[in-house]
C-alpha cells in the first residue's frame, strides 16, 4: 500500500495536512463531507482522538472510514484512555485496516473534557509511545518478544510546541522525540513566527525530518479572544484582534490572515497543519490565497 504523505515527506515536499474532528455519535456523514473537500490539497487528513478529552469516536475507525473514500488518514494516538496493551492492540488493528500514519501524543487530562468522573490512564507519554511504535515496526512488542505475524510499518509524527516557555525544555523534549523515531513533527497553533524561525535555526536545524507549522482559521475577534484565555500557550497578538473586530465580514478576514500564515510558513518550514473547526470547507480557500496549488498525484 502505498503512503502517499510518507513519499512526499521523503520527496522533501511543502507538506499540507489538515484536521478533522470525528463524529459524537454513530453517523460519520459529516466529516466525510468535510474531508472530501481536501482531496487534492492535503497530503493527510489528521484525525483527532479525544481531543480536550471530548468523547468522540474513535480516531482509527474514523480514519478507516476516510480511507474507504481515497483519503489518506493520519490518525492521532494518545495515552490517556489506553493501557500499555491497548495502545500496541489498536497500532496493530490500525495497520491491519490499512492506515499507514500515526501522530504520537500524551493526551489532554481528563478534567478538560465531558466525563471528568472517566479514570485517566497515561501508562505511557508520547516519547515512550514513539518507543512502542518504533520496536512494533522492528517486530517486537513491549516486552521485545517477536511478533510472529509480521511488523508493522507505522510512519510516526509527534507534536512540538516552538511557542514553549522553557527554551532547554523544548530542546530536549525535541530531541527525545527524534531518537524516539518520530518521523515528522506538527506544531501547536503558531502565532509568532519569530518564535518559529528561531526554533527552526537552532534546534530544528540539525534534522532532515519535516516540521509543520499549525495554522488556525480565526472566525472572529470573538473567537481569537477566546483562544487567548482558553489555549495554554498561546497569545494570538492584539494587532490580529483588531483586524478580525474591525473587518466587514470577520470570517473573510480570518481566511486572509491564515493565508499569510501559510506564506509565513513557507518560508520558515517543510508544511502546514491546517486548523478550521466546523469550517474544514473553507482550507482550499486559504491555500488558494496563499498561492498553494493543489497536489498532483504521482
Amino acid at each position: 500500500m502505498i503512503n502517499h504523505f510518507r513519499q512526499a515527506a521523503q520527496n522533501k515536499e511543502f507538506l499540507i495536512t489538515a484536521e478533522v474532528t470525528p463524529p459524537k455519535g454513530g453517523n460519520p456523514a459529516r466529516m466525510l463531507e468535510m474531508a472530501q473537500k481536501l482531496k487534492g490539497r492535503v497530503h493527510g487528513v489528521n484525525v483527532t482522538d479525544g481531543s480536550r478529552a471530548v468523547l468522540r469516536m474513535s480516531s482509527i475507525a474514523a480514519s478507516a472510514l476516510l480511507l474507504q473514500y481515497g483519503i489518506e488518514p493520519i490518525p492521532q494516538m494518545t495515552c490517556r484512555d489506553r493501557n500499555i496493551i491497548g495502545l500496541q492492540a489498536d497500532l496493530m488493528g490500525a495497520y491491519g485496516l490499512g492506515l499507514r500514519n500515526v501522530l504520537a501524543l500524551t493526551g489532554d487530562p481528563v478534567k478538560a473534557g465531558d466525563h471528568q468522573q472517566a479514570k485517566a490512564v497515561f501508562q505511557l507519554e508520547s516519547v515512550r509511545l514513539l518507543q512502542v511504535i518504533d520496536k512494533l515496526n522492528r517486530g517486537v512488542d513491549f516486552n521485545d518478544k517477536p511478533l510472529p505475524d509480521e511488523p508493522l510499518d507505522l510512519f510516526a509524527g509527534a507534536a512540538v510546541d516552538p511557542q514553549c516557555g522553557s527554551w532547554s525544555g523544548l530542546q530536549k523534549r525535541f530531541e527525545r522525540k527524534l531518537a524516539a523515531g518520530a518521523q515528522f513533527f506538527q506544531s501547536q497553533l503558531i502565532t509568532d513566527f519569530d518564535r518559529l524561525d528561531k526554533f527552526m535555526h537552532q534546534i530544528a536545524a540539525n534534522t532532515d525530518k519535516p516540521v509543520l507549522a499549525g495554522i488556525f482559521l480565526l472566525k472572529s475577534a470573538k473567537n481569537a479572544k477566546f483562544i487567548n484565555k482558553n489555549v495554554p500557550g498561546v497569545e494570538i497578538p492584539e494587532s490580529i484582534i483588531k483586524r478580525l473586530a474591525e473587518a466587514e465580514e470577520p470570517l473573510k478576514e480570518g481566511v486572509k490572515i491564515a493565508a499569510e500564515q501559510v506564506k509565513l510558513a513557507q518560508q520558515l518550514c517543510q508544511g502546514v497543519h491546517m486548523m478550521a473547526v466546523k469550517r474544514e470547507d473553507l482550507i482550499p480557500e486559504i491555500l488558494d490565497q496563499a498561492g498553494i496549488k493543489p497536489i498532483v498525484s504521482k
